[in-house]
């Protein structure tokens, strides 16, 4: 008879409290929180990659007419064949109010309400409430990335304000893999200390203001602080990092493409440092933007046959390119699993209908992640689910305490843990 080892450790739930003297504080992840068979995973961490296409997918050929696993792959779909087993299929899924046709790109992973009303103010992207919660554990917190000529984003911080995105695949080579040299690096570490010294001054002044100011501004004025103290705790972990060997890898310093209808080969760039980043553990959110709006004009094709072929031929091009990258993150090994395995990867789009401008039932994927997929999950193509139960998933998935974010009602159902 073999040897059968049984833990005798108490497992914690994952929602664990400290309680005393009428305080309650949440314990952070715990090995005592998972089951022992499944505590070899905690060597390898979990991530999350977002990737928004802005001129929406032409639903007729991305969702399926039948839910469940017996569905029948549409011809965008039979293109991802290969990974039909860790990915699902989602539709009846949209951002509760956000509409305005494309201005809804910018709320793609924030969620927020009415973007083309004056006064708009965006809340926090999915990846950098994620990066505000793992992202010390690397160099870089998120990556914040575009396929575009433009300056395109879809990650804003706390306060709402816009992260410049790295359009340049040569730039973002650079900062991963190639070392500084100890001036840059002196220098670069001088101008850390100068951001925070500013950074302690502005506290002290507002400290001085908060002083004089009603209820309701002081709780403006803490949300502030909050930010300043977070940005300090980062500029601190960049400083760190600075003298810290960046990794080395086999694969050369590409080349920027700037033209504009190369998008899909642009794509693929950009995936190949994507996945680089993910395999050296430079950093564990990605967020990337990729800008097609140099077909805009063929996705108002109304039905007209030519433009439809024309516009499919794009379409399907761009998810050849999406393959690839699960291909690249399947393909690599990663303590006993793959990177896609230990990766949720979100792609779709906040045009559910480009032709008409509709933020309706939009088609989105969600692969990899350790989730039980190869389905397509069906909700109400008229009455929507919040597409931001979705993103409450990967955030527990990623072993993040959080039950809402953004208009979600609480985690997406039928996504279940493989």
């Amino acid at each position: 008879m073999k040897n059968v080892f049984v833990s005798t450790q108490p497992e914690l739930h994952r929602r664990h409290f400290i309680r005393g003297a009428g305080c309650a504080l949440a314990l952070p992840m715990l090995e005592a929180m998972t089951p022992a068979f499944g505590r070899s995973s905690l060597t390898s961490p979990r991530r999350m990659v977002a990737i928004q296409t802005n001129q929406g997918i032409m639903p007729m050929f991305f969702f399926p007419e039948n839910a469940g696993r017996d569905y029948e792959a549409t011809d965008y779909l039979k293109i991802l064949a290969a990974h039909r087993d860790q990915l699902t299929v989602f539709s009846g899924l949209n951002h509760p109010g956000v509409d305005g046709g494309h201005a809804a790109d910018k709320c793609f992973l924030t969620g927020t309400p009415h973007p083309a009303r004056g006064g708009f103010r965006n809340g926090v992207s999915l990846d950098q409430f994620i990066a505000e919660r793992v992202g010390s554990h690397t160099r870089f917190p998120s990556l914040t990335l575009a396929v575009t000529n433009e300056p395109f984003t879809i990650s804003f911080t706390r306060s709402g304000a816009p992260i410049p995105a790295e359009r340049s695949p040569s730039n973002l080579f650079a900062a991963l893999f190639l070392q500084s040299d100890l001036r840059q690096v002196e220098k670069q570490v001088a101008a850390l200390k100068q951001g925070r010294s500013m950074l302690d001054f502005i506290g002290e002044q507002s400290a001085r203001l908060n002083r004089t100011l009603g209820r309701a501004d002081q709780a403006r004025m803490d949300q502030y602080f909050t930010s300043v103290r977070e940005l300090e705790r980062r500029m601190q972990a960049s400083e760190e990092w600075q003298y810290k060997p960046k990794p080395k890898v086999k694969a050369k310093q590409p080349v920027d493409n700037t033209d504009r209808m190369a998008f899909v080969q642009r794509s693929r760039t950009m995936f190949d440092l994507v996945k680089l980043a993910l395999e050296t553990d430079s950093t564990r959110t990605v967020a990337l933007q990729i800008n097609t709006t140099v077909i805009h004009s063929i996705t108002h094709h109304g039905g007209r046959e030519e433009m439809v072929s024309e516009l499919k031929g794009h379409e399907t091009g761009q998810f050849e390119a999406f393959n690839h990258l699960l291909n690249q993150l399947a393909g690599t090994a990663e303590s006993g699993e793959t990177l896609l395995d230990r990766t949720s990867i979100l792609y779709g789009t906040s045009m559910g209908n480009a032709n008409s401008h509709s933020n309706y039932n939009l088609p989105i994927l969600l692969a990899g992640g350790g989730f039980k997929h190869g389905q397509h999950l069906a909700f109400n193509t008229k009455n929507n689910k919040p597409l931001a139960n979705v993103f409450v998933s990967v955030l527990q998935r990623l072993g993040i305490e959080a039950d809402t974010f953004s208009s979600s009602t609480g985690p997406i159902r039928g996504l279940e843990l493989a």
